[in-house]
């Protein structure tokens, strides 16, 4: 695995075994445009609220993510409660998630093609939640960890699975074919859930879509690594975002990335529970 510095500040130590436990790098949020210009300000410091000390880029096996260390818990153990969150997440949970709430306000639109082949707007899920990723098709990184916890969360569910869509947007420019992502949903069985949407596009609308949700990507040419920011929105069914997720992933001294079972399911039961609680 390579690492190398997105922004001043040490270098996380790391055991001997595996690497730190790592999740969103460069908090994002939806950028301000009309309507979305007046809580900007608040979207920022909700999201600067879940303590930062350390910004990185991971690239691992041609794919890569933007990641950052979040702040310890206090001395005493007890894991400090994010204001904002649902009762039904504890606290440990909440930090788990880097969980953070934002302003609700409308989250950005966007039209683009599933891995179906089908041409659809975000409009078109009103009155469902909505959990919204950023994937590369060609991702063997945090991509495929986060695709676990979303099938785990689909089978949480139980009933209320219909009410949610799963839904991602291709950050690899050079592999936006319906082909690419819908190979990426079958080989990671996400095809299964029916509510399931990988987006994708021509270019210049997919990085129309990462600059309306602050998702970074650096891909200078189709052999390098891509490098994107790991995000997960939690958008109400009046299609505002409401909350902000950062995935997390360890690595094996040989840069393998993996997530013990036992988190990968805590964070499937989170993402169930908040979808729970914005779908009542």
């Amino acid at each position: 695995m390579r690492w190398r510095r997105a922004a001043p500040g040490p270098s996380p130590a790391r055991s001997p075994d595996e690497g730190a436990e790592t999740s969103l790098g460069a908090a994002p949020g939806p950028r301000a445009n009309g309507q979305h210009a007046a809580s900007e300000g608040l979207l920022r410091t909700a999201v600067l609220a879940a303590a930062v000390t350390v910004v990185l880029v991971a690239a691992v096996a041609g794919s890569a993510y933007l990641i950052q260390r979040p702040g310890r818990p206090p001395a005493s153990g007890q894991a400090l409660r994010p204001s904002g969150i649902p009762p039904a997440i504890s606290a440990r949970l909440a930090n788990l998630m880097a969980l953070s709430p934002v302003p609700a306000a409308q989250a950005p639109g966007f039209t683009l093609t599933d891995h179906r082949g089908r041409t659809l707007a975000l409009d078109a899920f009103r009155g469902k939640v909505v959990v919204l990723q950023f994937v590369d098709p060609h991702c063997t990184d945090i991509c495929p960890i986060v695709s676990a916890e979303y099938l785990r969360a689909w089978r949480d569910l139980g009933p209320l699975a219909g009410k949610v869509v799963f839904a991602a947007v291709n950050v690899n420019q050079y592999h936006a074919k319906v082909g690419d992502v819908a190979a990426y949903s079958r080989e990671q069985q996400l095809a299964a859930i029916p509510n399931w949407h990988f987006f994708t596009g021509p270019a210049r609308a997919l990085q129309a879509v990462w600059r309306d949700y602050n998702i970074t990507v650096q891909a200078p040419n189709p052999d390098a690594d891509i490098v994107h920011t790991s995000a997960v929105y939690f958008l109400d069914p009046q299609g505002r975002h409401r909350y902000l997720a950062a995935p997390v992933v360890k690595h094996t001294k040989s840069g393998k990335a993996y997530l013990p079972p036992a988190q990968i399911a805590a964070w499937g039961h989170g993402i169930a529970l908040l979808a729970r609680h914005l779908a009542s």
